[in-house]
């Protein structure tokens, strides 16, 4: 028997990392004490990078660096709410000087869906919308400086097709994935890369789709017959893409739209 071979074939249970090579780069995650927000942090985390998180609740945040600080990374963060835009970029301002530096931005500020009243499209506009762009024009300079960066704005299936009804949360999302592209262009040279993942349904306690679940359950079982994995997505299977393009090993993938849905939206792309 082979003894090198029989070595290779054994993975340890405990080691779950990709190996992106992101160990010691600096990571700011707005949006991200739950969900997909802080299943991009723990992976993130565990490929050893230092990181600035934030989200509206304080508990929830300081929650998120108590879990995420059994890693061995430097974890900081502290509540913001994005809409108050002079807070929000003093924020940023403070996690850069905090951590010495910024290579990673993910952006996760949504105000979800809702049909009605203009109300439903200012917040839209203010969350997910100058969400991201309030963050982007705050680390863009240090990033410019580093001449190296990387940024993931974060869509939905429903700006690759339509559905849901006309939501300004629809339309909303879907310039990310313009002004994202219009981003990769400008700043490349820079060496700064911007992509967007769009993922489709998730499932997690306590988030939208596990509500639905409880509240309306036929709904729930006849989107899980239209899926063709039968199942929804879990908050780690988008992370991992996500860390995927913030890191090296995605270092020619520049103005990319990735759908991460398990094959739910039927449109194709050529």
């Amino acid at each position: 028997m082979d003894k090198g071979a029989g070595n290779d074939s054994r993975h340890k249970e405990e080691d779950h990392h990709m190996d992106l090579g992101l160990a010691g780069r600096k990571a700011i995650l707005i949006g991200a004490a739950r969900g997909i927000g802080y299943a991009v942090a723990e992976v993130l985390a565990r490929e050893g990078c230092d990181i600035a998180l934030t989200a509206r609740s304080e508990d929830s945040v300081k929650d998120a660096i108590a879990s995420l600080s059994r890693y061995g990374t430097r974890i900081i963060g502290k509540p913001i709410n994005a809409k108050q835009a002079e807070d929000y970029k003093a924020w940023i301002d403070w996690a850069v000087a905090e951590l010495d530096g910024v290579d990673i931005l993910v952006p996760f500020t949504s105000a979800g869906g809702g049909m009605g009243s203009e109300k439903y499209w200012y917040n839209a506009f203010e969350t997910d919308v100058m969400g991201p762009v309030r963050a982007v024009e705050a680390v863009i300079e240090t990033m410019t400086q580093q001449q190296r960066g990387s940024i993931v704005l974060i869509g939905t299936t429903s700006v690759a097709e339509a559905m849901g009804g006309p939501q300004p949360y629809n339309a909303m999302k879907a310039s990310l994935v313009t002004w994202g592209k219009q981003l990769a262009l400008w700043h490349g040279k820079n060496g700064i890369r911007v992509n967007v993942v769009s993922p489709g349904p998730i499932e997690f306690e306590g988030g939208n789709w596990d509500m639905i679940k409880g509240t309306m359950e036929k709904f729930y079982q006849s989107q899980l017959r239209q899926h063709p994995m039968g199942r929804l997505g879990r908050p780690d299977e988008v992370a991992k893409a996500i860390a995927f393009l913030a890191s090296d090993a995605a270092s020619w993938c520049n103005g990319s739209h990735l759908v991460v849905d398990g094959g739910f939206t039927n449109r194709t792309q050529f």
